[in-house]
């Protein structure tokens, strides 16, 4: 290997061919599979993503590290120099590497399946299983990141120049590990709608499911179609129109000053489509309103949101079956909680939710709020979030902004929040969602141009048909009054 790197050049043909990856010998890790591929079509385990198209010739590694972490690494026949990794959602089981077609351009990318496989929304996996757990919270993504760059070093016989990590929801939390415990592993970060908090995500879906699914055998939901669509007309009415404009998008939810009391209550209790019951209140104020044990406030309430509210179905109603969220905090309470998989959720009473959940946050949490040592790294990092955001709340990513700017006051010189109107989770919603998070993070890292005013576009059937500024916390971005809405010029900051 030492004699190959003396006689190639980055770019060009590779240092150690790719059927000789095969042979590599590398401390715990088993390498599985070692392609040469003129081109592909990869299909994806993320359902929102399209199939990878790739034009470009690599070489596609698959490998296990230690017991069960599954890894896959895309190697350019002419490199960038850069390295790319993203992360995966929910409780992810099977490899997720979103950014496969970024060959094309010459970027080696990496994902894992964090150390299980299994559906992104079950989690039986975890029983009395330590090991299982601690590289889903902790390790994973840090030691495949390890192992991607020991395999470009051998392939090309350098080192990435640059390398960078982008995720959302989980994969979004995973990013936020990675600033706090591994700063060294990538330049630049991009975190979208972090799942950073899990015991007290977890607790806030138990909370609003014992009330929304009060009987575990109907799984009868208390909410209704009607119920969403009647919230959505109240929540319309009262803060569409606050920004100066009837859109459907509230652009800043904190002035919204929403009250669930003020919804009509049904007479005599009895269910009907222009009218909420005491039953359907007290779900609605459990979403609404903060999750506070023992007088702290354990995870905040949603945002109102108008087309957040129809988006509840999967999420928080499920009306159509168990919710997303459901699923998710009573399978993290049962399998990475207690390890108990006969917990019953309409029984906890979070008593002692701070001792039951003290060991579970402590290889799945990301809310260290000390940033200093990824700061010494000169490391760059972008935080978003949708406003409209049903699964993770927008105001709990704020929440760790605010607290960490306590700990530096020079956060915003190397990390920047940016909040999305009318943006749903990771994506979506009548707002403008699509922004380039890569090119502004490579930009910031390698260019020192930090993204103080970014363009986001609103696409249909492919073409732009909005586009809006937007600007780092705590600037908030309004219309000006004047000119066509849809038009990203005619905003200004509030």
């Amino acid at each position: 290997l030492v004699l190959a790197c003396s006689f190639n050049a980055i770019g060009q043909a590779p240092c150690v061919p790719c059927e000789r990856l095969k042979d590599l010998k590398l401390p715990d890790v088993t390498i599985l599979s070692v392609e040469s591929k003129a081109n592909d079509s990869i299909r994806v385990p993320e359902p929102w993503l399209p199939i990878a198209v790739i034009t470009k010739p690599f070489c596609r590694v698959t490998g296990r590290i230690s017991a069960e972490i599954n890894f896959e690494i895309l190697l350019p026949q002419q490199w960038n120099e850069r390295f790319l990794m993203s992360g995966g959602g929910g409780f992810v089981g099977a490899i997720h590497n979103g950014l496969r077609d970024r060959v094309n351009d010459g970027y080696a990318t990496a994902g894992t399946d964090t150390g299980h496989s299994g559906p992104p929304f079950a989690a039986e996996w975890a029983l009395n299983n330590m090991e299982r757990q601690i590289n889903f919270g902790r390790l994973a993504i840090h030691r495949t990141a390890i192992i991607s760059k020991a395999l470009i070093n051998a392939f090309y016989c350098n080192e990435p120049a640059y390398s960078y990590f982008l995720g959302c929801s989980r994969g979004g939390g995973q990013a936020m590990v990675e600033a706090q415990l591994y700063p060294q592993d990538f330049n630049g970060i991009v975190a979208g709608a972090p799942a950073y908090s899990w015991p007290a995500i977890g607790a806030k879906f138990i909370h609003v499911s014992q009330k929304n699914y009060p009987d575990p055998k109907s799984m009868a939901p208390v909410l209704t179609p009607d119920n969403l669509k009647l919230l959505q007309q109240y929540t319309m009415k009262q803060c569409d129109k606050l920004d100066g404009l009837n859109d459907k998008i509230i652009n800043d939810p904190r002035d919204c000053k929403f009250d669930v009391s003020r919804l009509p209550p049904c007479a005599n209790n009895k269910a009907a489509a222009n009218c909420f019951t005491k039953e359907q209140l007290a779900v609605l104020k459990a979403i609404y309103e903060p999750l506070v044990i023992d007088g702290k406030n354990i995870y905040p309430g949603f945002p109102a949101g108008l087309e957040a509210e129809m988006e509840w179905d999967a999420w928080i109603a499920g009306t159509q079956g168990p919710s997303l969220s459901f699923l998710v905090g009573t399978h993290m309470y049962k399998y990475l909680v207690f390890n108990d998989e006969t917990w019953d959720y309409t029984r906890y009473n979070f008593k002692n939710y701070s001792r039951d959940t003290r060991m579970a946050a402590s290889f799945l949490d990301a809310t260290k709020t000390d940033y200093s040592e990824f700061k010494k790294n000169k490391g760059k990092m972008i935080i978003y979030h949708g406003w409209n955001d049903p699964s993770i709340s927008a105001y709990s990513t704020i929440e760790h902004y605010e607290a960490a700017m306590q700990e530096d006051k020079d956060l915003p010189s190397y990390v920047k929040l940016y909040l999305l109107p009318g943006v749903l989770h990771c994506g979506g919603g009548v707002g403008c969602d699509n922004v380039d998070w890569e090119k502004l993070i490579q930009a910031w890292v390698e260019d020192n141009i930090p993204p103080e005013r970014i363009i986001s576009t609103k696409l249909s059937q492919g073409k732009v048909i909005a586009t809006r500024p937007l600007y780092p916390y705590p600037k908030v971005t309004v219309y000006s009054g004047q000119g066509d809405a849809s038009q990203e010029k005619n905003y200004k900051i509030k």
